[in-house]
Parts: C-alpha cells; structure tokens; sequence
C-alpha cells in the first residue's frame, strides 16, 4: 500500500499567507464627458478625482466610445503639431489619442485641443502615476458626449407688424389741390406794396462809426455811434 504524504502545517499556512499578501489590481476608469468637458476618475467604482479637460475642438473631434490605454510615455513631443509637448501621455486609440498634460490651463473646460484629452500638468501626473500604478489591462477609458455649441451670435430682431396702427397718407382730391394752388399764386402776385416792411439786408446798413472827413489846417475828430444791427 502506497504511503501518502502531507506538507507540514507550518509550510502550508506560510504558502496561505504569500497568496493572501499579493495585491489586487483595482479597476480603474476614466470617464470624460466631452458635453461638460469633464474627467471622473473612479478606482473600483469610487470616485476619486474630477477634473475639468480639453477634448477636440471643431474639426478635430475627440472619438467617442471605450478604450483601453495601449501605450504610456511619460515625456513625449507631438510629431504632427509642431512638436507640442505631451507630457505624462496615456494613449488610448491607434491613430494616436492621449490624455496628456497641457500648459493651456486657462483653456480647460473648453474644447479646445486637436483631439487628445488635454489635462493640467498636475492632474495629468497624478492621472499617470495611478494607470502606472493599476495596470493599463485594469484601466478603461470611457468617452461620451458631444463638443458644446459655439457662443451665441448676437443677431438683428425681426422688425415688429405694425400693420395694426398703419395709417395711410390721406391725399387731398385733385380739386382741392387746384384751389390751394391759385392761392398760391393770388398771394405772390400781389403788389410789392401790399407786402409788409421788410427791414434792409446787413449790407446795406450804415457802418458801425462814421468818420468826418479832415479839413486842411484843422484836427480830425472821430466818434462812435453804439451798434444797432437793425
């Protein structure tokens, strides 16, 4: 008969306790509304973070849907822009999406980006120290929404119906016309006479002072009348 053997118990509850001490990866996701231009991080389904980000602007759109980080570079220079820095990049697409950290902080909360996530420097060190941290198998990053309407554009009213209190020009009938007409005329061919005074143009006026004309052997004296324009 075959003899059976056991481990000692001692080995036994060490072999339990190595088991029992390695740690879990925690679930870690990435929420982004692309409407309120906002992150929520939750690790096992906490929320830990919220942040506000910059997803693509207009012609260039962030994709929606779930994805999972495939790559993670923690100093990385955009070779399609200019060499934009990316600092602590989280890739997520295969055409080259990241949530990365950007110095276009007053931007945040705005879509304003060329389709990456764009997070303050902070933010985006502490977002890639927890992904490092958990695992990229264990992160799913979760995008939704739509990129907000642009301002609103200040646009001239519609001009008001005031057909209600139109009222048309009232014309008088054409022999009223003629009458008011020959009286016109009966007035200016008047005499002169009939006419009442009219004053003298500003011309036609005396000077302001009157000067005597110097005799020879005698002084010449000058006086001044007060002004009257009339």
């Amino acid at each position: 008969m075959r003899s059976v053997s056991f481990l000692p118990a001692s080995l036994l509850a060490a072999a339990l306790a190595i088991f029992s001490a390695a740690p879990a990866c925690a679930k870690v996701t990435i929420a982004i509304d692309q409407s309120t231009q906002h992150m929520t991080v939750s690790v096992d389904g906490a929320v830990r973070y919220s942040w506000p980000v910059s997803t693509g602007r207009a012609g260039y759109g962030t994709p929606n849907g779930t994805f999972r980080p495939n790559r993670m570079e923690l100093s990385h220079f955009s070779r399609v822009f200019d060499n934009a820095p990316m600092p602590h990049s989280i890739f997520f697409t295969g055409a080259g999406h990241a949530i990365h950290g950007s110095l276009d902080v007053p931007h945040l909360g705005s879509a304003a980006s060329h389709g990456c996530v764009r997070l303050s420097p902070d933010h985006a060190t502490t977002l890639f120290q927890l992904v490092e941290a958990e695992g990229m198998h264990d992160t799913t990053v979760v995008i939704s929404g739509h990129i907000p309407a642009g301002p609103v554009i200040a646009r001239r009213a519609p001009p008001e119906d005031d057909s209600a209190g139109y009222q048309p020009t009232q014309i008088a009938p054409y022999d009223q016309q003629q009458q008011a007409y020959e009286g016109e005329q009966r007035y200016y061919a008047r005499a002169p006479s009939s006419f009442p005074p009219q004053p003298p143009p500003y011309y036609a006026q005396q000077p302001y002072y009157v000067q005597q004309q110097p005799y020879y052997g005698q002084p010449v004296y000058q006086y001044y009348r007060p002004y009257n324009p009339y």
